[in-house]
């Protein structure tokens, strides 16, 4: 767990993602990177010399065999605030629109669902668990599918809603937290959506770990890419990078 604070606090300070007396809400989705946020962010309030209040969040997208059960008992235990939010999201992707990429419009009716969740219980920054993986990911799958360079941002402000999207996660490996979550034996909820695992996310992470498998040291010199040339706010300001 130590590590894993180390990772968070490095990218909370970097880019100063919590101020005094925030209410963060973290995004759970019942997936290890969630489960592994919620629980750092957990620890780090003990300390952080900016207090701040935590909740969690899971959209309920109707689908049938997911307990979150065990996750409510988890925020109970770690004292956070816990809130389920039922939607009709499946619903609408796959009975309504019948869509055959189903992954771009859930993920667009996931956001909005989970921003105004958080708005609901007085919550103006939203947690969000993705790691460092996945910025190396969504950075090529902008490139190859797309023809652009971008990706997400450490920090984005979306000023229709008043609300700050924080991913604390971005410097921890992937591989870093799969084996927290384990060891932690955290109470990871099987994602049941027929189109989990049949993505071009999947490709790109098959993608990677053979290029990392055939060029060690891959991954670290496409984030620091990233890094160095800004993409998508990433860059670091002078006295930052001084301390890299």
């Amino acid at each position: 767990m130590q590590k894993a604070l180390s990772y968070v606090r490095r990218a909370v300070d970097t880019y100063n993602m919590i101020k005094e007396n925030d209410h963060v809400t973290v995004g759970v989705s019942g997936g290890k990177d969630s489960l592994v946020l919620l629980m750092t962010l957990a620890r780090l309030r003990r300390f952080y010399p900016k207090p701040f209040r935590l909740s969690a969040v899971t959209l309920d997208l109707g689908y049938e065999d997911m307990d979150y059960g065990p996750i409510a008992r988890l925020c109970q235990e770690i004292d956070v605030d816990y809130h389920i939010k039922k939607t009709d999201i499946k619903e609408i992707v796959f009975d309504i629109r019948k869509e055959s990429n189903p992954c771009s419009l859930c993920a667009k009716l996931r956001r909005g669902a989970l921003h105004d969740a958080a708005l609901e219980i007085g919550s103006r920054t939203v947690a969000l668990g993705h790691h460092n993986d996945d910025v190396i990911n969504t950075f090529l799958m902008s490139l190859i599918f797309e023809g652009r360079v971008n990706c997400f941002s450490p920090v984005t402000y979306l000023d229709r809603k008043g609300i700050t999207l924080i991913r604390p996660m971005i410097y921890m490996p992937e591989r870093y937290s799969s084996g927290l979550a384990s060891r932690l034996g955290l109470p990871i909820v099987k994602n049941t959506c027929p189109a989990n695992g049949n993505t071009k996310r999947q490709y790109i992470n098959e993608l990677v770990a053979r290029l990392e498998k055939e060029n060690p040291g891959f991954k670290t010199r496409a984030f620091t890419a990233v890094v160095n040339g800004n993409v998508g706010g990433f860059g670091l300001p002078k006295e930052k990078q001084d301390h890299q």
